[in-house]
């Protein structure tokens, strides 16, 4: 992959963790997953190295970078075959957040363990009802009496949580009550994983993954009053604060998923001789091939334009490029794992060369955190200026 645009210091810590990545690999993913364990191995090692907070800031023991650097970490490790999936949540949605809104206590106590990987912060929005539609979500916060040090009381149900079971506490999205209008508002609470009433259930699913996925059951769950992140009234400013990063490193996941595949779709490509000449040799194999490396290339460029746009602080142009970089790299990535299984045949089957794992995996990149049709909707309405349907 072409890294010509980008600054030495960024070819530097892509060769860098590319290299902490080869260490690791695929094999150690896959045996974690049948293990059933989690990537702490490769969670701390990552940490030690700094690579964990480099966008959370230098004075709470983070790098000072943003999602630059971040989705930078995260495509590598991917590209090696050895992602980690709760650097999307824990320092780039939750870090972010706190770093950006949460108060000096807030940051103090988290962002610090956030970066040298010793906490992590899971994030709970999606709701069974509301789905793509956060302002149906029913999460909602009350004051338990009166005055600012009142304790909040939170009740709902969350589903799809990745990593609750090994995270310190949950970042949860929640609504409280306007006191002038009535209606209700989108406020960021930290729940601690442990706190009463907080209940969790791990849902079956198809996909296989070091991280399990969870519905949270809040049934009053009590907070103290800076269990609130950053300022009530500002609840919507400081998801989207979020989920802007969280658009951003699920592209750098795509991409580094569709670099794996095609990267073992490639070599196998070369080798494999059936007739007189390797299958690589033949158009119908080569150029499909090559279109999915345009169509990564195409993806990491709009990806690296959302992340400078996100860390030069317009947030508005971030959030229209980041949906576009998810877009593009949910697509790119599974039409490469397709190609990749395809080129390899019935190999590409086998769990031997660890393809066909991903073709499940890659839905992720389309389904979540976002599907592709909301975020076409959003290019429609947003970029172009087309009227709502919903």
């Amino acid at each position: 992959m072409s890294t010509a645009l980008e600054t030495e210091e960024h070819q530097a810590l892509r060769a860098a963790v590319a290299a902490l990545g080869k260490r690791y690999g695929r094999d150690y993913m896959t045996t974690v997953i049948r293990e059933g364990s989690h990537t702490g191995e490769l969670w701390a090692e990552a940490a030690k190295l700094g690579y964990l907070g480099v966008n959370l800031p230098e004075e709470y023991g983070g790098g000072g970078g943003g999602m630059a650097e971040l989705s930078i970490v995260l495509e590598e490790l991917g590209a090696a075959g050895s992602p980690l999936l709760m650097m999307i949540v824990s320092p780039a949605i939750c870090g972010t957040v706190i770093a950006r809104f949460g108060t000096d206590e807030q940051k103090q106590k988290w962002l610090p363990g956030l970066a040298d990987g010793s906490l992590t912060m899971a994030f709970g929005i999606t709701e069974p009802d509301a789905g793509s539609n956060s302002h149906r979500i029913t999460t909602t916060a009350r004051r338990d009496g009166t005055g600012p040090d009142a304790d909040w009381l939170l009740t709902g149900r969350k589903v799809f949580v990745s990593g609750v079971d090994i995270a310190d506490a949950t970042l949860i999205v929640g609504r409280t009550e306007d006191a002038r209008s009535g209606n209700l508002k989108p406020c960021l609470f930290i729940v601690p994983r442990e706190a009463p009433g907080f209940g969790r259930n791990q849902i079956e699913m198809e996909l296989h993954a070091p991280e399990k996925q969870f519905e949270l059951v809040l049934d009053d769950v009590r907070l103290p009053a800076d269990a609130l992140v950053g300022d009530e009234d500002a609840g919507l400013l400081q998801l989207f604060a979020g989920l802007n990063p969280e658009r951003i490193m699920t592209a750098a996941f795509g991409i580094g998923m569709g670099r794996f595949a095609l990267s073992k779709a490639v070599e196998y490509a070369r080798t494999r001789q059936v007739w007189k000449a390797p299958i690589g040799s033949h158009q119908a194999i080569a150029h499909p091939l090559a279109t999915a490396h345009i169509d990564l290339e195409l993806s990491r460029l709009m990806m690296q334009k959302a992340a400078r746009l996100y860390d030069d602080g317009d947030d508005v142009g971030a959030g229209e490029a980041a949906n576009m970089a998810k877009y593009a790299a949910g697509e790119a990535c599974v039409k490469a794992v397709d190609q990749a299984v395809h080129t390899l045949g019935g190999n590409g089957l086998t769990r031997e060369y660890g393809l066909a794992s991903l073709i499940t995996a890659s839905r992720v990149a389309r389904i979540a955190p976002v599907s592709r049709e909301m975020i076409l909707n959003y290019v429609s309405h947003q970029t172009l200026g087309l009227p709502k349907s919903y």
